[in-house]
């Protein structure tokens, strides 16, 4: 088999590509820097270097692939960022068009079952919807929820306050976590598989966790089993984000985010159709991960 990733050798593009290698298959890892290159190449993959923005190259790229991993990659200077997601959207729906591509792996997320109110997911349910456009296409949507990896950002707020937060966490309303381990893992035996056909959705989840629950396990990792959580207003968070450097627009869609999480309407449709939780809970990465952070 053919298989073409997308989001360079990244949390989950690594791994799938180990993955999908170590099976015997073809792989062609698509990224942006050339530097890459030779870090793919001695993983016993292809490299194909250039930009999801150039729909020729991704066109070409994808030809002659049984299978696609699709991401859209994070972008850190967006003044639009819908209209950037949906520009690499269309770009992956016109490639797997003129190549008649009929499997593809989406990473999408918890609340794209949604077309507003929950910040950057918006550019994913739109590229959710575009790829269900494709009647010859078989679409498995791996939604996984909040990263583990995000509590990262809040160790220089437990360094100089001494408390955890954002505008979300309150205690009625657990928040699904997901870590890309898990993610990666997931998309590789559905890769390995494509024993799906249609278009459908797999929930991908570790752990679930209100805000206090959050800052006991990271608290007890660095040792301060204390530390509260606090939920931050909306405009506090904005304004503590963007005080922290992020572009306005990352920071607007983020809090945005954050409050779809604290009223419930990002994690609504998974308490649907909540599935078997992933190996990877909060514990293993507050000690693999946070502490050593916090103590770097």
């Amino acid at each position: 088999m053919n298989y073409i990733i997308t989001g360079s050798l990244g949390h989950t593009g690594r791994p799938i590509t180990e993955g999908l290698v170590n099976a015997g298959h073809t792989v062609t890892v698509i990224t942006s820097k050339a530097e890459t290159a030779r870090e793919i190449e001695a993983l016993g993959a292809n490299a194909a270097v250039g930009s999801l923005e150039d729909a020729e190259f991704v066109k070409e790229t994808f030809a002659d692939a049984d299978a696609v991993y699709l991401m859209i990659p994070p972008t850190w200077n967006p003044t639009n960022w819908r209209a950037w997601q949906n520009a690499i959207a269309d770009t992956y729906v016109e490639a797997i068009k003129a190549n008649d591509i009929r499997f593809a792996v989406v990473l999408s997320s918890i609340g794209a079952h949604r077309s507003d109110g929950v910040g950057p997911v918006k550019g994913l349910h739109d590229l959710e919807e575009k790829l269900k456009g494709i009647n010859a296409l078989n679409v498995k949507f791996l939604r996984p929820a909040y990263f583990m990896q995000n509590f990262m950002s809040l160790v220089p707020m437990v360094k100089q306050t001494g408390i955890l937060g954002g505008n979300f966490g309150n205690p009625d309303e657990k928040v699904a976590l997901a870590h890309p381990d898990d993610i990666a893992q997931v998309a590789l035996h559905e890769l390995l598989n494509l024993d799906f056909t249609g278009k459908r959705v797999r929930y991908v989840v570790g752990d679930e966790r209100t805000g206090e629950e959050i800052a006991r396990v990271l608290g007890a990792a660095i040792g301060k089993p204390e530390t509260p959580w606090v939920v931050f207003s909306d405009e506090q968070d904005l304004q503590g984000m963007m005080q922290a450097g992020l572009n306005q627009e990352i920071a607007r869609n983020y809090n945005e985010m954050g409050a779809a999480m604290r009223t419930g309407i990002m994690q609504e449709d998974y308490w649907l159709h909540r599935t078997t939780l992933e190996k990877t809970k909060l514990e293993d990465f507050a000690r693999n991960e946070f502490a050593p952070a916090f103590n770097t």
